[in-house]
């Protein structure tokens, strides 16, 4: 009897899956509504002329890329621009020639690079640098002490730049006195 009354149930619930199958499937004549999304209200842009605009296309098809020279995937700083001769300078306000390399000692006498480590996921190396009790630590493309931007860290020496006049020069790899 038990299994009697699940057929007849298993039954009446085809019975009603078959009819509603029916009714949405529209064999029963009834028309489907499109939905509330449909019905949605085209308004056109408020555009005086809205044909093209062949001057500014064209303008922007013969346009050409210039780079400033950086890198877009690199969080490094740009190098400096470079100085342009567009106007001759008088020479009376022209500043004397540079001759000496810069030097990080001009801005203390006691400045010294003593080291160099790297960082263990693998970025790159940071360098180490003291005026007396003062660490500065620092990596490849950072600005040291407002004036210098460092270049390269090597084994031996320690490259950077003045960025004011992008002249160059290496400190040498130095011990610490006891």
């Amino acid at each position: 009897m038990k299994q009697r009354k699940q057929l007849a149930v298993l039954g009446g619930l085809l019975v009603i899956a078959l009819v509603v199958w029916y009714w949405r499937s529209g064999a029963a004549g009834m028309t489907h509504q499109p939905s509330s999304v449909g019905k949605a209200v085209y308004t056109p842009l408020g555009v005086e002329n809205p044909g093209l605009h062949r001057d500014k296309l064209e303008a922007s098809r013969t346009t050409t890329y210039k780079s400033g020279g950086r890198d877009l995937f690199s969080e490094s700083a740009p190098p400096p621009p470079l100085a342009t001769k567009t106007d001759p300078v008088p020479r009376q306000n022209q500043p004397p020639p540079l001759t000496q390399p810069p030097s990080l000692r001009t801005m203390s006498p006691h400045m010294m690079f003593f080291g160099y480590g790297t960082v263990l996921n693998g970025t790159a190396r940071r360098a180490f640098l003291t005026d007396g009790d003062q660490v500065f630590v620092f990596g490849e493309g950072d600005t040291l002490l407002g004036r210098y931007r460092v270049l390269k860290i090597g084994n031996a020496n320690l490259d950077f730049e003045e960025i004011s006049t992008g002249r160059r020069n290496s400190m040498p790899l130095q011990e610490q006195p006891s």
